[in-house]
């Protein structure tokens, strides 16, 4: 049996052992301390050196969450503004077929200014004899050669009269125009059988009091007729894929009227501003190569594509004057093929106060009549005017020289133009007749 003292000895020294665990156990809680402290101090420096900021302009701001209006490569685009040229400049296409490559040539000189800008055009199915005269023409007449303003399309287009080849190729001719025409006022499309009716002084003279941004275009959304005849077929032109003309073909089934879009109809001749027709070849906001596929398949485009495109766009549906600036006796109904004019026309045309009419057949003396009783023509078939300067050299007249090309010599026919102008913009007939359904 243990004795008392040595139990109490032995109290002692377990107490001793624990409390050495004890301060084992604090001085290792201290070690740990001191390590998370040295390790917490960079911390603790850097959290200070960022609230030492002033809180106006803090190390990093969050940014803020703002709302912005998006932004679209169309919004950018912008419609481009009208010249101030003090007299005007128009941009003439002259297009034909096979054998009108000599009245190509009398339309030209008829209409002849060197303010304006000529593209004249014979399709692929004229010989190529035939498109090489013309460019010889062109090479050789001296006023032409001088000034620099008329240009024979060399690369010749198949156009077929009632397919969409004839709006391919009036498009081509604008940005050729576009491109090389310089600064230009308005385009105008005519044909080997159409002739003017008043100088080109006498024209000049009545745009240079009227806006800029007018477009002269015959159109109506009552399709009529025209909906089961020519929008619903689909037809295929040849002349979008063959160097050989031929007449479009039907496919068999048909399809319905667009929603996206409103048709529109109207006369294929027309005088457009150079704004639209600038919008027509960059279409920045799609619509006008959306109309174009469309009209790709749909008989006479030419009636319906330039008059779709305007009338579907805000920024031009009110810029429409409602008349193709033409003179033409229709069949009766329904005003699909026109006569060939003759003399017994002649009062009706000149009384229509239009500056053009069609349409003519090859040598008709209709035309002999024209040029004496109204445009004055000279023997070579140029038009008189302000700018004409003929010198007498060698017992030979030859147009060598031109000046005062801004001035004008207005005459009979600007008194006509000018009152039929005045009507087209009164108060009963601009507004109310723009991208209406008013029949034609």
């Amino acid at each position: 049996m243990p004795l008392e003292s040595d139990i109490s000895s032995n109290n002692v020294s377990r107490s001793n052992s624990n409390n050495m665990d004890w301060n084992n156990k604090i001085s290792q809680i201290q070690k740990r301390k001191k390590w998370f402290f040295i390790l917490l101090l960079p911390l603790l420096v850097l959290l200070s050196l960022l609230t030492s900021f002033n809180l106006k302009t803090p190390f990093y701001r969050t940014p803020k969450k703002t709302q912005k209006t998006p932004e679209f490569v169309e919004s950018k685009m912008k419609i481009s503004p009208t010249l101030k040229n003090p007299v005007p400049k128009i941009a003439y296409l002259i297009s034909g077929s096979r054998g009108d490559g000599e009245s190509l040539k009398r339309t030209l000189k008829a209409l002849y200014h060197p303010l304006n800008q000529y593209a004249i055009h014979l399709d692929l199915e004229a010989p190529p004899d035939e498109r090489l005269d013309l460019i010889d023409f062109v090479e050789k007449e001296s006023i032409f050669r001088k000034v620099g303003n008329v240009r024979v399309v060399a690369k010749s287009n198949l156009v077929t009269y009632r397919g969409p080849t004839m709006v391919s190729n009036t498009l081509h001719a604008m940005a050729i125009l576009m491109k090389e025409g310089g600064n230009w006022d308005w385009f105008i499309n005519l044909s080997s059988s159409d002739y003017p009716l008043v100088t080109q002084d006498d024209l000049l003279h009545v745009l240079s009091t009227i806006p800029r941004e007018l477009n002269f275009i015959e159109h109506t959304s009552d399709i009529g007729w025209k909906e089961y005849q020519r929008a619903r077929p689909v037809l295929i032109d040849p002349g979008l894929y063959s160097t050989q003309k031929s007449d479009v073909f039907w496919v068999p089934e048909q399809r319905g009227i667009p929603t996206a879009f409103t048709l529109y109809t109207g006369s294929a001749w027309m005088m457009l501003s150079r704004p639209f027709v600038e919008y027509c070849l960059w279409g920045w906001d799609n619509l006008p190569r959306t109309v174009l596929m469309y009209y790709a398949n749909v008989l006479s485009s030419p009636e319906g594509y330039f008059h779709t495109v305007i009338c579907n766009v805000e920024e031009f549906k009110n810029t429409t004057v409602n008349h193709d600036l033409h003179f033409i006796s229709w069949d009766n109904p329904p005003k699909q093929h026109p006569h060939f004019l003759t003399v017994e026309d002649y009062d009706k045309m000149v009384s229509s106060n239009a500056p053009f009419a069609r349409k003519f057949g090859r040598k008709e003396v209709l035309m002999d009549k024209i040029d004496s009783e109204l445009l004055g023509s000279d023997a070579d078939g140029y038009v008189p005017g302000k700018w004409l300067v003929r010198e007498n050299g060698n017992g030979t007249l030859s147009y060598a020289v031109v000046k005062n090309t801004t001035q004008l010599k207005p005459g009979p026919g600007a008194d006509r133009l000018k009152q039929l102008i005045t009507k087209l913009l009164s108060e009963e007939n601009f507004h109310p007749k723009q991208c209406t359904s008013i029949p034609l």
